[in-house]
């Protein structure tokens, strides 16, 4: 029997796992050893430096889609003098250009890390974001080009990048955490979007204040010209080029990770090509070069003796076809897109708000104090609910569990969208601030970040990532709905007094997605302190005496039992 060898990568956010098990030889025991060893490790260090690694990728994800709403702003400054602001279109074009664009990424990079690896793409989607983000910074218009036009081109471009980062981060942080607290590690990933967007008001913040003097000197935005323009112009491109920096910090440990034992050992079955790939990456080469004939005789024997299937598109289609499985990709996707057509339906109200607050625009007497009330009032905004939202999800998850968070956040919501839809024009202002935190709470402590969370832990890990970046694409496929399709409803019969009368029947429209959430939340398990094995049903398999595979036990949750 052929020994195995060590498998490539390793840093001090990503230990090895693999390689210390390379001693046994049969290749099932080795396997569960390794894995074993990773659900049981006991939370440290490590675990932090591996969530900080993974969230710097949401925290620029976030930043970026954050500073479209700054940029569009800006961008109606500098190109339309005299005018101030762009055209409807233009500004839903840009905003609208950063969901198609992920979409394609969460497929894309979804499908590809369960054909190549984690390793082979983790680092590469992030690359494509850095790219992107220069290049939107570094961009401008021509007699035969508009800037409109490039500026959603890079976003597309930005957007695939970001996409991709979903299913890489998630299965990564997964694959690599301990049971006990995996839901934390990876609701802590995915709550980095909070700090992102609070790190674009911020910056927006600052730059605003560094060009306080040229700023003042217009009242309004039609009339900031000149060195008004001029400087608005330089702090958009800054707005946008410091995205870039905190991606730039994190490339070099996703480019140098292993790749994850799960992968290794269930997809790959390759451990020989390993051995020299080490020896190749401390030398600071691309890769090694094994001896053929040991690898073919160890992949014959991991394909002989492995017990878990073979990742083929014939049995992805089989997989999926089994009611159970289908189901449970059903309510992992659809409850994203339910989730995400509403999502920014909190937003529809944030002019009302900031006017409560007292950072509304409407009394502004120079742009100066435009910009400043609008990165002061996002600030708010975001610290009001949506940051602490993220971390009691942080807090509670692997306690509570994901099932019970999301039946409340989506139950909860139906609750405030029922309220702010049959009695709008009843609720003063400061209800609304009210019932506006709340839902910023309750959708971070709630479905936001359990939707992240869930579809990276229940599939099989030959399909775990392609299943997580189809359910991230519905989400972002709902996003796309419920800002391009039913937020514009809202100024249906518009006049100059009333210019949104429609506002109530979208909010009602918006409880009924919220509803439907908690239907399709049945469909899903609950995870907590459950090993990825007992979830995806990977353990279940055996060998029959004809060599066989026989079924693994898959099954959804359901509503009798909302938790484990």
């Amino acid at each position: 029997m052929t020994g195995a060898s060590k498998t490539s990568g390793g840093n001090n956010a990503y230990h090895n796992f693999h390689n210390d098990f390379i001693h046994v030889k049969d290749v099932n025991e080795r396997r569960r050893l390794a894995l074993a060893e990773v659900d049981r490790a006991p939370f440290g260090w490590y675990h932090v430096r591996a969530v900080v690694v993974g969230g710097i990728g949401f925290f620029t994800d976030s930043y970026d889609i954050f500073s479209v709403s700054l940029l569009t702003l800006m961008l109606g400054i500098v190109y339309y003098p005299g005018v101030g602001k762009m055209p409807t279109t233009s500004d839903t074009a840009i905003k609208l250009a950063t969901s198609a664009g992920t979409v394609v990424g969460q497929l894309l990079f979804g499908t590809l890390a369960d054909v190549v690896g984690r390793k082979q793409m983790y680092g590469l989607e992030l690359i494509v974001i850095i790219f992107a983000t220069v290049a939107q910074a570094l961009t401008s218009s021509s007699p035969s080009i508009d800037i409109i036009g490039i500026i959603i081109f890079w976003r597309v471009i930005m957007g695939v990048g970001i996409g991709g980062d979903y299913p890489l981060s998630s299965i990564i942080t997964s694959e690599f955490a301990t049971t006990k607290w995996r839901g934390a590690m990876m609701g802590a990933v995915f709550a980095m979007q909070g700090l992102g967007q609070l790190a674009a008001a911020l910056v927006m913040l600052f730059i605003t204040l560094g060009f306080k003097s040229s700023l003042e000197t217009a009242s309004t935005l039609a009339t900031c010209t000149g060195g008004c323009a001029v400087s608005v112009d330089k702090m958009w491109r800054i707005l946008i080029g410091f995205g870039a920096v905190p991606g730039c910090a994190a490339l070099y440990y996703r480019l140098t990770i292993p790749e994850t034992p799960r992968y290794t050992f269930d997809v790959a079955k390759d451990v020989e090509k390993g051995q020299e790939d080490v020896k190749a990456y401390i030398k600071g080469e691309p890769e090694g070069h094994p001896d053929e004939i040991t690898r073919i005789a160890t992949q014959a024997q991991a394909q002989e003796k492995m017990t878990v299937p073979k990742a083929s598109w014939s049995d992805f289609f089989r997989h999926y076809s089994k009611r159970k499985n289908a189901l449970l990709l059903a309510g992992t996707a659809l409850s994203w897109c339910f989730l995400d057509i509403a999502y920014y339906g909190v937003s529809l109200n944030n002019a009302i708000i900031l006017e409560v607050i007292g950072y509304s625009t409407k009394g502004a007497t120079s742009t100066y104090e435009i910009l400043y009330n609008t990165a002061v009032g996002n600030m708010i905004i975001i610290l009001a609910g949506a940051v602490p939202g993220y971390w009691f999800t942080v807090f509670t998850v692997d306690t509570v569990g994901r099932k019970p968070i999301q039946f409340m956040g989506f139950g909860i919501l139906t609750v405030l969208f029922v309220v702010m839809g049959f009695a709008y024009a009843k609720i003063p202002p400061n209800g609304l601030l009210a019932i506006f935190v709340l839902a910023q709470f309750f959708f971070n402590f709630g479905p936001n970040a359990t939707t992240f969370i869930v579809p990276g832990e229940v599939f099989p890990t030959r399909y775990r990532s392609t299943s997580h970046g189809i359910s991230a694409a519905m989400g972002k496929i709902g996003s796309i709905i419920g800002q391009g399709a039913i937020a514009p409803l809202r100024t249906r019969g518009a006049t100059p007094t009333n210019p949104n009368p429609w506002m109530d029947h979208v909010l009602q429209i918006y409880a009924l997605f919220m509803l439907l959430g908690i239907g399709t939340t049945c469909w899903i398990p609950e995870t907590k302190r459950k090993t990825l094995e007992e979830l995806s049903g990977d353990d279940d398999y055996t060998v029959d005496s004809s060599g066989a595979v026989s079924g693994g036990h898959e099954e959804s949750g359901s509503c009798k039992k909302v938790a484990a």
